[in-house]
């Protein structure tokens, strides 16, 4: 009997995102009801990131060994952090020059709701620290969730060395399985989720909103393009490494994470290369490249910024000094606790939306283009985690240069030439 081959859910959701548009310029504002069942959709998917996102920043964290929590610990955050937020400073930058969202007229939402208070730089450093944690996690305010979670990791991280006890961490491990399991379950709804979504917004806003998802895509594009030119160009110099070179050994790497759009898929090969290929110790190479996946997500905020700026264009709402910073912030810090589940961007999206005051139903519109902006961002996703190690190799003087070069001494030494 010949067995079927099952739709992925990417692909369905491209489906429903085609069918979606079709009847949303076929029926057009008689569609409008259809928002509801996509709302729905939404809130499945609130409900329940906050806590995902905690639990895996958590885990990150309190997974480390507490004396991998000093000098290389420190530095690996800090070299995440860096490129995390020069990522989401080039997002916001193409946003502002190319506009993707611009020249729409929007009036289906009104100026209260998309209205975004004006945010001193003060307001902005204080709204780091929570008051009250419960209260954050209520307003699914990331920020503040997330600065809790560091803290908690690391003090579950130094009560496991101290004590010998990783019962609290082995306790969180396996809630996050559950909570990343119902994730996956609310996500097998989602092609009908934007299909009511899609259908609804492009009933209400006419065919002129289907111009800005291919503006959006090829400012990404050029947005991550001249990121790694500017990211591998750093790190040769830093390094003391050609860069050619550093381009030719992380090739492989780069190819899969950029077809398959899937940090996970391409962590092997990400460890087998920087062993064997860009010479990075062992011992760096498991720290730091698992560790990337959970707290450094270029790709992941470089496209949370620019769809901020996107939807702000889209929604004509002007910002401020205050406003930008914001944006920066909540894209860098809610890549922290990366969601490794399919549609984990529009995930993220979904808790950024509502902390800037915009309609969280607009993240359906870059639901149908979500795979090919997943291949952007696995792309920068996966190779910045990979020179954040390399970069730490060579601080650690474990970076070894024969192996990076590919000399045929280490070549040799490994029996790959024929005598």
């Amino acid at each position: 009997m010949k067995r079927t081959r099952k739709l992925s859910l990417t692909n369905q959701i491209m489906i429903a995102t085609v069918l979606g548009i079709l009847c949303g310029v076929i029926f057009q504002g008689a569609v409008s009801d259809l928002k509801v069942i996509g709302e729905l959709f939404l809130r499945l998917i609130q409900m329940s990131v906050v806590i995902l996102i905690m639990g895996a920043v958590i885990e990150a964290v309190g997974g480390l060994e507490a004396k991998e929590l000093g000098k290389i610990g420190v530095k690996v955050f800090l070299w995440f952090m860096g490129s995390t937020i020069l990522a989401a400073v080039i997002g916001i930058v193409f946003g502002l020059i190319f506009q993707p969202g611009a020249g729409i007229e929007h009036t289906a939402v009104s100026n209260e709701v998309i209205d975004l208070a004006s945010t001193s730089l003060e307001e902005v450093v204080l709204g780091f620290i929570p008051v009250n944690i419960v209260e954050a996690m209520s307003e699914a305010n990331m920020i503040q969730v997330i600065i809790f979670s560091l803290l908690f990791g690391l003090s579950v991280s130094l009560i496991k060395d101290d004590k010998k006890n990783q019962v609290v961490l082995d306790w969180i491990v396996a809630f996050n399985h559950v909570i990343l399991k119902m994730v996956t379950l609310i996500m097998k709804v989602a092609p009908a989720g934007i299909f009511c979504l899609i259908a609804s917004v492009v009933g209400e806003s006419g065919v002129q909103v289907l111009g800005t998802l291919l503006r959006f895509l090829l400012t990404l594009g050029s947005a991550s393009l001249l990121f790694l030119a500017i990211w591998l160009l750093i790190i040769a110099w830093y390094c003391k490494v050609n860069v050619w070179r550093l381009v030719k050994n992380m090739w492989r790497m780069s190819v899969i994470s950029f077809t398959t759009t899937s940090s996970a898929v391409s962590l092997p090969i990400q460890i087998e290369d920087s062993r064997e290929k860009l010479g990075i110790s062992d011992r760096i190479t498991k720290l730091v490249v698992p560790l990337g996946m959970s707290l450094n997500s270029n790709g992941l905020s470089m496209f949370l910024s620019l769809s901020v700026i996107t939807f702000t264009q889209y929604y004509q709402v002007s910002l401020g000094v205050g406003e930008l910073v914001q944006i920066v912030l909540l894209s860098t810090l809610a890549c922290l606790g990366t969601i490794v589940v399919p549609g984990g961007g529009l995930v993220a999206l979904a808790t950024v939306m509502p902390m800037l005051g915009l309609p969280t139903e607009s993240i359906a519109l870059l639901a149908g283009i979500d795979w090919f902006s997943g291949m952007f961002r696995t792309l920068l996703n996966v190779d910045a985690d990979v020179t954040v190690a390399l970069i730490v190799a060579h601080d650690e003087k474990e970076l070894d240069y024969d192996t990076f070069n590919g000399t045929p001494k280490q070549i040799e030494s490994k029996g790959q030439i024929d005598l």
